[in-house]
């Protein structure tokens, strides 16, 4: 019998992280012939995942260009990934999450009548607009994909009630698989400061903000809070990789610079970032990911964002919603360094998200529904 052909499409950093041990699984796998296409949407920050995870992809579209646009993202990509199907023809299409390379890659494989596997479906805010424009994203490969591999039973249930009831697979979040390989106990980081800071007598604190949804005020409020924590709490060290965005630059350092205990730092790779959260005391994240990721390793999150498609871990208890508000932030940020109860409430939850086997899941289901083997994979229960 011939090898089933699965193709992985992914060109942002976040995707690429969470789909690189899917990668490694379905390379290790002798009924599968892996083939691997990459956007490179991001270009730069989807390479050292590539580096890192020591994927070689068999297609590169090249598609980054300066100023580009969601419209040219998603024209490039339809146009090259035509390009590659005619090229060679797998028997299913695997793409990731939300971004538009994820909608392109499932609709143009929808176009060559190719089949869609959704990993990380079943997200929802319900909103449309927030996050922009991935929650549309998301729902639209939804209608595209004939298989949809949901990180926990709650992303079944949106898509149940969405209509959809076929090739559900509840198979916990790749990420936590991700993270088996990242962290490590003597991490040496590439920028000084981190390896300087006392992760043991300071607490540090880890801050992403970049989402375009908290472009203006939003993000003007919530640089305003983390200059009240940082000079609230002195004993507090607040490590903040500043996304490359013109406009997350500028209100970050107008905020931010000359504080002695805020380090605004470069972007960092998948491994540092994951060592630098396995080494910190709190998160404080308007990502998706995080918001997977520190779970997982005992670190309370506090979400800024005014929702999230990720309610599990709110849920759980390890992640608050502290929203953009500044009396908000603050509020939680204050109680969760002086309180050391609430602080091990939220540290000590439940991680709902996985178990590091969710790559394995995926791809037994995959060999389930093309009829090469006999039983489905046992669920993930949180």
């Amino acid at each position: 019998m011939d090898k089933l052909k699965v193709m992985t499409i992914f060109g942002t950093r976040p995707e690429a992280i969470k789909m690189a041990p899917l990668v490694k699984e379905l390379e290790r796998r002798p009924e599968i012939e892996s083939l691997c296409c990459v956007t490179a949407q991001h270009r730069q920050m989807l390479d050292t995942v590539l580096d890192i995870f020591r994927i070689k992809p068999q297609f590169d579209l090249d598609i980054m260009e300066a100023s580009q646009t969601l419209s040219t993202i998603t024209s490039k990509c339809l146009l090259g990934l035509e390009k590659v199907f005619h090229e060679v023809r797998p028997d299913l299409v695997l793409v990731h999450g939300d971004t538009s390379t994820t909608f392109a890659g499932a609709l143009a494989a929808f176009y060559q009548q190719i089949a869609v596997g959704h990993v990380e479906a079943g997200l929802r805010t319900w909103d449309r607009y927030s996050p922009f424009p991935e929650e549309m994203n998301r729902s639209m490969v939804g209608r595209l994909a004939e298989l949809h591999f949901c990180p926990t039973q709650a992303n079944r249930r949106n898509l149940e009630a969405e209509g959809i009831s076929k090739g559900l697979f509840v198979t916990g979040n790749t990420v936590i698989d991700a993270l088996q390989t990242t962290v490590v106990k003597d991490f040496s980081f590439a920028e000084d400061v981190l390896n300087q800071l006392d992760y043991e007598r300071k607490r540090v604190i880890l801050v992403t903000c970049h989402r375009r949804e908290n472009y203006g005020q939003p993000m003007e409020d919530i640089m305003s809070a983390l200059t009240h924590i940082a000079r609230v709490h002195p004993e507090a060290e607040l490590v903040y990789p500043v996304h490359l965005s013109p406009v997350v630059q500028e209100c970050a350092h107008r905020h931010l610079d000359g504080i002695e205990n805020v380090h605004l730092i470069a972007p960092l790779d998948v491994e540092e970032m994951h060592n630098l959260m396995a080494r910190s005391y709190l998160v404080m994240t308007d990502s998706g990911g995080l918001q997977e990721e520190a779970p997982a390793l005992g670190k309370p999150v506090l979400v800024l964002r005014k929702e999230t498609e990720r309610p599990e871990a709110v849920q759980a208890g390890t992640v608050k919603l502290a929203g953009v508000d500044y009396d908000r932030i603050t509020e939680l940020a204050d109680q969760l360094l002086d309180d050391p109860t609430a602080y091990g409430e939220m540290a000590h939850a439940v991680n709902p998200y996985g178990d590091g086997k969710a790559c394995r899941r995926i791809t037994d289901a995959v060999l389930y529904h093309f009829g090469r083997s006999d039983r489905p994979p046992e669920p993930f229960k949180s």
